[in-house]
This record gives structure tokens, C-alpha cells and sequence, in this order.
């Protein structure tokens, strides 16, 4: 495959976007950010800003010609909106997809099991259908929950109220990748197309588990008083998650996140990368020094 030179971004702002967006600059890409028709939010002068209508595949196609390669993390949006960007990037002539996967191992078995991952699972269906006919390559990347995300804002572990949920008792290796270095991977991914061309990359900036990220935090807060440890069963948290789902009107608060929990912590779910590509990707794993600095810094 030629060089990717011309890279467009749908999804620059929120959590992630803006890591990615940082990255691709820094590399030297030339960077095209989709937005929604009358957006105000504001980016780098050297990143051309193209408005799109994401219902209409049509819009989004005009505004992709002419690029390499197309990253998407529009991981809110409606699933008929993903795939109208698969439409429209198969239609434009885009070498490289990089869907909004960003997560779990949504390729192990039993994650595919788990409903919050269905519309992920049918942008990878759609990606290779289009793969298949030739008309577009593709690379899902595979990094875990983000881990400075995660502790700062409670979904790993809570250091400022000094509280974390232990799952299955905690003691269970699981990937986890900071937003920056994500963005790096993304970029080793345009780097090596051909290497990363139609699969899934894993990537990680360290394999930890959840009680070792505690014994840090309490190390980052001054000790173990104060802290509260509540241990999970998975498997009772997600006969509840089932159950809820079984309502006439369910309730995604009540099985949105046993959900996703269970594909981070739950046993066999695959969120253990114990390959990687770190190393093609130029991806440098974190010591344990560099994580409890990580929790020093958010503690």
C-alpha cells in the first residue's frame, strides 16, 4: 500500500479524539476534521475543518474524497450513522478504516456475546464485507479501558474518594492503555499499513490488575485508611445486567457498565493481551514506577 499522508478524523473532541488529534499532528499527517453541521468548537490552524451531515452518506463521501485514511471515534452515535461512514469511506476511495473500537477484545468469543458491543460487531461485519469486495482495508484497535481515563474519572478505580469495585476479587490481569498512547498507536497503525492491514492490533501500555492499582493508590493517598474495596462477583452482576435487559423497558444504567466491566474483568473475555504489537507500533510498555507516577499524578 502507498504512504498515508492524508488523514481525516470524525470525533476530534470528547475523551479520545483529541489524543488521536495531537498525535496525527505530531507525526506530520495532514489532518481533516469532520464535524457536525454547526459545530464551534475550535482546532489548530493546520487542520482543515470540513462540517458533515451524518445522517447522509452523500455529505460525508464529498468530504472524504481525496484522503488516505479515516479514523472514527464516534463510539456515541446511532449505529446506522457508523455504518453510513463505512458507506461513505468504501464510496470516497479511502485506503485505511480505523473504526471506533478503542476497548475490549470485542474479536474473543465471549465478548461478542455481550449486547453493548452489537453495533461494534456490525462495523466490523460491514468493514469486512467492504474489505472483501476490495474496495477499502481496515485496523480495529484492540487497548483496553483507558487507564488514566479510567482512574481519573472513577471508571477504573475512584482515588479520590478512595473507593474501587473488585471484581471477581480483583486479582485478574487486564490491558490498559492511556488516551496519548493510544493516539501514538494509531499512528503506528498509518505508519504500517501493510503489517496492520485487515486485522486487529492489541496494544497496552501495561497488563496490571486492579488490586495492584489499588496498593498504588493507596500508596499515592497517604495509606489504606479511608479506602473502601467492594468485591463484585461477575457472574452474579451479570445475571442482574441479564435480567434488566429482559424488562419491557430497561434501564441501560443498570446493564451499560455490568456489561462492559465484565468485558474488562470478567474471566475468559479476552481484555488480557498477553500478545501485543506494542512493538511494531513503537508502543514503549509502562514499569511499575511509570504507572504509580500515573496515580501519583491523578491521585
Amino acid at each position: 500500500m502507498s504512504a498515508i499522508t492524508k488523514v481525516t478524523l470524525a470525533g476530534a473532541t470528547g475523551n479520545l479524539g483529541p489524543a488521536i488529534l495531537a498525535e496525527l499532528l505530531s507525526a506530520g499527517f495532514q489532518v481533516t476534521v469532520l464535524t457536525r453541521e454547526g459545530s464551534t468548537h475550535s482546532f489548530p490552524p493546520s487542520v482543515t475543518v470540513v462540517p458533515v451531515d451524518y445522517t447522509s452518506v452523500y455529505s460525508m463521501t464529498i468530504a472524504l474524497r481525496g484522503q488516505d485514511a479515516l479514523i472514527s471515534t464516534l463510539a456515541s452515535l446511532a449505529i446506522d450513522v457508523q455504518l453510513n461512514l463505512v458507506l461513505a469511506a468504501s464510496n470516497a476511495g479511502i485506503k485505511r478504516f480505523i473504526p471506533s473500537e478503542f476497548g475490549s477484545n470485542t474479536l474473543n468469543p465471549k465478548s461478542r456475546g455481550l449486547p453493548v458491543y452489537k453495533d461494534k460487531i456490525a462495523v466490523q461485519n460491514a468493514l469486512q464485507k467492504e474489505a472483501d469486495a476490495g474496495t477499502l482495508s481496515y485496523t480495529l484497535v484492540c487497548n483496553g479501558p483507558f487507564l488514566d481515563w479510567g482512574l481519573k474519572v472513577g471508571f477504573i478505580a475512584n482515588l479520590r474518594e478512595k473507593s474501587v469495585n473488585l471484581f471477581d476479587g480483583g486479582d485478574r490481569l487486564f490491558s490498559t492503555t492511556s488516551l496519548q498512547t493510544i493516539g501514538k498507536a494509531v499512528v503506528g497503525v498509518l505508519k504500517h499499513p501493510d503489517e496492520t492491514k485487515n486485522r486487529a492490533v492489541y496494544v497496552h501500555d501495561t497488563a496490571t490488575t486492579l488490586k495492584k492499582l489499588v496498593e498504588m493508590g493507596k500508596k499515592a493517598t497517604g495509606g489504606a485508611e479511608g479506602w473502601r474495596e467492594t468485591v463484585i462477583p461477575v457472574d452474579k452482576m451479570l445475571e442482574g445486567a441479564w435480567a434488566e435487559l429482559k424488562k419491557e423497558k430497561p434501564d441501560p444504567g443498570n446493564f451499560v457498565q455490568p456489561f462492559l466491566a465484565a468485558g474488562i474483568w470478567g474471566e475468559g473475555y479476552g481484555c488480557h493481551f498477553e500478545k501485543t504489537d506494542n512493538e511494531l507500533l513503537g508502543i514503549r510498555e509502562m514499569t511499575d514506577d511509570d504507572v504509580q507516577q500515573l496515580v501519583n499524578r491523578l491521585a
